[in-house]
């Protein structure tokens, strides 16, 4: 799935993720399950979501609404302001993630 609008934040991504897949609140929120309890999240959280007044709490809800809305997970990652978990367990030294992160500044300059 993409999206027309760069400038959207993960709970608007999300939201029109859904909208494109047909598929109410109610009926997202009933497909993905909190990782405690493998329970569905409740519509409410998920609208909080949605308006960006909360955060998914893990790398498992990301890659659920990935799974779900046909997203990349890698993207959804971004939005939420996470690095995937893959990353975060290389054990990369200060200079490499300062590498890592000059090199995508570099890629990513729009002029």
């Amino acid at each position: 799935m993409t999206t027309e609008n760069p400038s959207l934040k993960f709970g608007g991504y999300i939201a029109e993720a859904r909208k494109k897949k047909r598929l109410s609140q109610k009926e997202l929120a009933a497909l993905i399950l909190r990782e405690e309890d493998q329970k569905p999240i409740s519509p409410q959280y998920l609208n909080d979501i949605e308006h960006d007044r909360r955060s998914p709490t893990s790398d498992a809800l990301i890659e659920q609404f990935a799974k779900v809305l046909d997203i990349d997970p890698d993207h959804l990652h971004y939005l939420a302001g996470k690095l995937p978990a893959d990353i975060r367990q290389k054990g990369l030294s200060e200079t490499e993630v300062r590498q890592v992160f000059t090199a995508f500044r570099k890629t990513t300059n729009r002029t």
